[in-house]
């Protein structure tokens, strides 16, 4: 019988969790006015388990510490507290935010969670730590609704 790499099989998964407003243009309900969630991000991460007895790392993929900060600087610290408004939207009145503090982020999409997901994903793929591959990345909107990304 063929012996089986567990260790492939393992991965790790850092919960994020941050405030984000938006509004949805053209939406027939609700959502089409400007208002917030506290999203939740579920980062899921696979690599190499190391395997250096006496080296610090020893038995881990990524240290959590690590994988708090990556996605922290590429996600959390853009999107906490921010109002995304779609480009040339309903809201998009760029003038009034002009001399302000406000973390506004005009977006080129819809602002779903589906949309917003995407945005996240390609900004942490593009800085991904060598040595590690995003698994699967969950984006709740409300504690019973999420989008789904898996490369």
């Amino acid at each position: 019988m063929k012996s089986v790499n567990f260790a492939s099989m393992v991965t790790v998964t850092k919960i994020f969790s941050f405030d984000v407003a938006h509004a949805l243009d053209n939406y027939p309900g609700k959502c089409r006015h400007i208002h917030g969630h506290t999203y939740s991000l579920h980062v899921t991460v696979g690599g190499t388990l190391l395997d250096v007895p006496g080296d610090p790392y020893d038995g881990m993929i990524i240290d959590f510490t690590d994988l708090k900060q990556w996605v922290n600087t590429q996600v959390v610290s853009i999107f906490d507290h921010a109002l995304v408004i779609r480009k040339n939207g309903l809201f998009d009145t760029p003038e009034i935010f002009n001399g302000t503090d406000h973390r506004v982020i005009i977006s080129t999409y819809q602002p779903t969670c589906e949309n917003m997901l995407l945005d996240m994903a390609e900004r942490l793929r593009m800085s991904c730590p060598k040595g590690i591959v995003i698994r699967r990345l969950r984006l709740y909107e409300t504690p019973t609704s999420y989008a789904e990304w898996i490369p």
